[in-house]
Parts: structure tokens; sequence; C-alpha cells
């Protein structure tokens, strides 16, 4: 099946881009003073295999080599006649390289010149030049356009209203900017992202001229001025002269690194322009799937789900320990035991020996944490309850098996007697030790609960009877010191109604950060398990701070743990746990119960916290 632009728009996923042409060709030793739209014709070849190399790298939608193929700038090299040829060579090109594999559109520069009011050449002339440029690519056979590089508004407008009467394929209009975070013409974000909507394009975005940090800062300014799909393509950082030529100096992880946050921003198709490679896009292409479920989490409401006959799900009170307390609100503890690296679970079972006689309700067990490769959580829990006799709950993530794998270990795992499950999306792989091993993602943690929640009612993912039916207490992790507040709380509640029963935040270092949280989602009536670190070095609170997605740690921790640390390691430990026990007795009033993290498999300091 060939896959088209209209498909990948209509999916609701983030696709990725290629990266630039001329930045691949000038590489080749084709120098600014060659016109490279003509390379079409005669080199198609290296043109072809430009666009195969960022196929190879995962790019999803393919540019033609036709940014400055329209009359005027041909014009300059005696090429003007030549248009539709080029653009028409340009598109059977890319469709030839992408073999089905990735969409192609046409790319469509500024003329290069002003229009009125700012120049002499009417909007009306403007709309010819496009139209010709658009009637070329549409004769090669691309399934969409995208106009990029526009400073001027009304420009952008004659070349969408060219291609608008040339075809009624989806169009990308793609604005560019400055340092100062406006267009040339002095146009924020706010402002053209507004009208390009009004004008109906199908994708508003914004590429070239700065690197990764300013289009971000125009994407987060773009999410708010329209529910349409936005799309970025930055350079690879600013140019740097070198010698006799400019070399963009952004590597592909650092492009990568903001691909993922134009992503969580609400970006849904991102890219590179100059300066960037198949490398890069290889590294974006990366970040993509692993942050990015293949299959969109459709939320079905636990109301739509029904057992069948024969059937009665259990409630939370009877399906554990665990779940007892919850259900009839008392406060639980647990203390979160990472699995061991290596293979001996000895030091691991001896830890939650030391948790049961005092005491704890149950172990957390999570599940490669920081995409670190350690004894798998499942086999982990059930060494826990059988050889120690203390309830687990684990934490399962959605990044390394597919639907079926997690379905399987699921099924099995409750045949082997684990009841409690913590339903995570899981780190990208990129943090780990591995950073070229491949993330799955299926699903996210939204989905998986939504399966976890139909095993429970006895149905199989595809509704079908199972002969019985599961007992898992549902949990789901949730963030109160998100970024995003508005997507961390819409997340949660549809976590919530396709069937958690309980959540756990993300470490908690500031109470009234954690205080309001709950206020906004007592609505849910879903119990509240509140995570607590007990720092053991400044050190340990920086990466926190720095370097952990999702935990938030205040400056007075941070200058409380600094004059801590000036006294030595001992004092900055002792402040660490007085930090966390504080927030303990905190906020031990507010939810129904905390998981205390034990730093470094430090047992002896996760119990001074309950002290």
């Amino acid at each position: 099946m060939t896959t088209t632009f209209r498909s990948l728009l209509d999916d609701g996923r983030v696709h990725v881009f290629d990266g630039a042409m001329g930045t691949m060709l000038y590489g080749k030793g084709f120098f600014l003073n060659v016109c490279y739209d003509e390379l079409n014709l005669k080199q198609p070849r290296l043109v072809q295999e430009v666009h195969a190399a960022y196929v190879r790298a995962g790019a999803e939608i393919l540019e033609t080599n036709t940014f400055g193929a329209n009359p005027l700038k041909l014009n300059s090299y005696g090429l003007a006649d030549e248009t539709e040829k080029i653009n028409r060579t340009a598109a059977e090109l890319a469709r030839a390289a992408a073999g089905g594999k990735a969409s192609v559109v046409g790319a469509i520069g500024p003329l290069g010149i002003r229009i009125e009011p700012f120049g002499s050449t009417s909007k009306a002339e403007a709309e010819a030049v496009f139209a010709r440029q658009a009637q070329g690519l549409l004769a090669g056979g691309v399934d969409g356009f995208i106009l990029e590089t526009f400073s001027d508004l009304d420009e952008m407008h004659a070349a969408l209203n060219a291609v608008r009467a040339a075809s009624d394929l989806p169009v990308v209009c793609q604005m560019t900017i400055g340092t100062d975070g406006l267009t040339y013409y002095g146009t924020d974000p706010d402002t053209y992202t507004k009208q390009l909507a009004a004008w109906g394009a199908d994708v508003i975005g914004v590429n070239c001229s700065v690197g990764p940090a300013g289009v971000l800062e125009a994407v987060e300014k773009m999410v708010k001025a329209t529910d349409k799909p936005i799309s970025a393509q930055p350079n690879a950082g600013l140019p740097k002269d070198v010698g006799d030529r400019k070399i963009y100096l952004a590597s592909p992880e650092y492009m990568a690194s903001y691909a993922r946050r134009m992503i969580e921003t609400g970006a849904r198709f991102v890219g590179g322009c100059c300066g960037s490679t198949p490398e890069h896009i290889k590294k974006i292409r990366d970040y993509v799937a692993s942050v990015v479920p293949r299959q969109p989490s459709v939320v079905v409401s636990r109301a739509q789900v029904h057992a069948p006959a024969g059937v009665k799900p259990v409630p939370l009170a009877e399906k554990s320990a665990w779940g007892a307390k919850l259900a009839r609100g008392a406060l639980v503890t647990s203390v979160e035991i990472v699995p061991p690296k290596g293979v001996d679970p000895k030091p691991m079972l001896e830890q939650c020996r030391a948790l049961k006689a005092a005491g704890v309700d149950a172990v957390n067990v999570p599940d490669g944490p920081r995409a670190q490769s350690r004894m798998g959580v499942l086999p982990s829990a059930l060494l826990i309850e059988r050889e120690v006799g203390i309830e687990t709950v684990i934490h399962y993530c959605c990044r390394d098996r597919n639907l079926l794998g997690m379905l399987s270990d699921i099924i099995g795992a409750h045949a082997a007697g684990l009841r409690n499950i913590l339903i995570i999306t899981g780190d990208p792989p990129k943090m780990g030790p591995y950073p070229d091993a491949t993330a799955v993602f299926d699903i996210d943690s939204i989905g998986l609960t939504n399966l976890v929640y139909r095993l429970n009612q006895g149905l199989d993912p595809g509704n079908n009877p199972l002969g019985g039916m599961t007992k898992w207490a549902i949990g789901v992790g949730v963030n109160p010191g998100a970024t995003d507040k508005d997507r961390e709380l819409s997340r949660f509640a549809w976590k919530v109604d396709a069937g958690a029963e309980f959540a756990v935040t993300q470490p908690v270092f500031d109470a009234r950060q954690l205080e309001a949280f709950l206020k906004q989602v007592e609505q849910f009536q879903t119990p509240i398990v509140a995570g607590i670190w007990p720092l053991i070095s400044l050190r340990n609170a920086e990466f926190l701070a720095n370097e952990v997605p999702g935990v938030s740690v205040p400056d007075e921790v941070l200058q409380r743990m600094r004059k801590a640390q000036e006294k030595g390691k001992e004092a900055a430990l002792a402040e660490g746990v007085a930090i966390a026990r504080d927030m303990f007795t905190r906020v031990k009033q507010m939810v129904q119960g905390v998981q205390v993290s034990a730093p470094f498999g430090r047992v002896e300091v996760a119990l001074q916290v309950f002290q």
C-alpha cells in the first residue's frame, strides 16, 4: 500500500519529514553558483540517491528538489521555459526513491522578490508564477504540497491560492522566523498561525533561519493559536563560516532531542531544514519511535466495556491486600526496589525482607527505569512474593513489548499470582546505556490501561471472552509537576476513564504543588499514592532536577542540599532524609499512600522516612 500525505495527515499520529537537499548536494561538490533545481535534469541519479538516503533514515515524507524552481528564480539561469519539466522530473525522482514507503510533497519556496504592497509584482502575477510550478509538480505525481520559508503572509497567500486552484491535495504552509521570533516582515507566530488557519492551510509550520531552540519557542506559541496540525523543520543550528563554506554545527542528537520536545509541545510533523542530513533524520526518527506509540490511544470508557455472561468482575477491595487498604481509605506504604543489573537476586530479596520486617505494605518493582537493562520486573516480583511473602506492585512499561507480548505477560503474571500493576509508558531507550536499542511502543499507558481493564472484565483486546477474568488492581502514573498541566490532567482523565483504580505520582518535593494538583483531580475520586525520594547528596538532587523527565525539584530544596553538602556527605544524606520525612509528614494527610524510593538500593535510608 502506497503511503500518501493525506493518510499521514488523517491518522492523527506524529510523522517525520526529510532533511536538507541543498546541504547534501553542496556536500557533494555542487557550490552555490549552480542551479540546484536544474540538477533534477542534469544529475537525476544524484538527486534520487539523496532522497533514497532519507527514506533509509526513516523519513516518511520527502520534499521534491524544487524549492527555487519557479520561473522568476529559474530565469536568472536562463531556465524559465524549463519550469514545468524541472518540477515534473523532481516529483518523479522523489516518487521513485520513495518506492511507496514515503509520501512525496511538492516543495515551493518564495519568489525572491517583493510583491504588493511592498513591491511592483501584484498578487495575481505572483499566483500565475506559482501556478506553473504547481502544475509541473502535479504532473510528476506529488500527493501534497509544502509552501516553505515564507516571510511575507501575502506572498504565502498567493502561493496557497495558486495551489488550491490547481488541486485539492493537502498543503503545508511554513513561515520562517528570525532570532527575534518574528518573520522578516515582523509577523509573530500567533498572528500568522491564525491567518493561515483562516485561509485553509492543512498544516501550519515553521522552518529554516533559526535552530531548534528558536523553532521550539515558535511551536509553543503556534499550538495555542490553532487546532490545525503543526509542523517544525529547524536548521541544524545557525551556520558558521569555516573557510569559504558555511557549516551547521547542531549534532543529530541535539536536533533529535529538540524534535522530541516539539512533539511533546504538540507538533505533528517534524524534520530538518538547512544543515540537516540523513543522520539527523535517523536520530529524529529514533526519538519519534521511542516516545510516540505506533497505535494512537483510543480511549474506550470503562462504561462501554461489559463483562460476558457468567463473569462477575472483582471489586478493588477483593483483588489484593494493597487494593483492600486503598478501598477502605487506609494509608498504604510501599518502597521502590530496583531489580539487580546482574543475575543474583539475593541482595534484592534481603532488602525486601527488611521492608517486610518494618511493616511496609508492598514493594514497588520498576520495569527498566531510565531504559536500564535489569532483571525482568515479572520474575523479580514473583521471586519477592514467593521468597519473602510481601506483596509487590509491578511497574509495567509499554516500551519493550508489542501488544501480543504485553497480553501474554500480563495474563501469565496473573496466573502466577501477581495482582497489583502500575502501568507506565516507559522511558525512551536514548536515556539508557544502549541508545541504539529499538523501542516498540505499540500502545501507550492509556491503551494498556484499557487492555488490562478488559482482562478484568473477562475480555481480550478483541472483545472475545477469556473464559474467566483477571483480578488486577490497576494503577497509573501521574505527574503533579508536569510542565503542560492541561495535557497531564487530560491524560489522567483518560486513564481513569480507561479503568485506572489508583495513581502513583512522580517524586514530590513541593507539597504545595501536590496540594494544588490534588484539588484539580479530586473529581476523579481515584486514590493517589505520593512518590517520595530521599536525596542522598547534592549531586543526586541536581541529577533529579535536570536529567530525570517529569521530576521537579524546587530551588529551596536544592539550596538546602547545597548548604548541607558543604558540611560533608553524612550531613547531605541526613538533610535529604529530613526533606523526605518533612514531605511524608505533610502529604500523608492529603493522599492515600506513599511510595518511598530506596536510592541506590539503600533500604535503610527509605525506612528512615517512615520513622
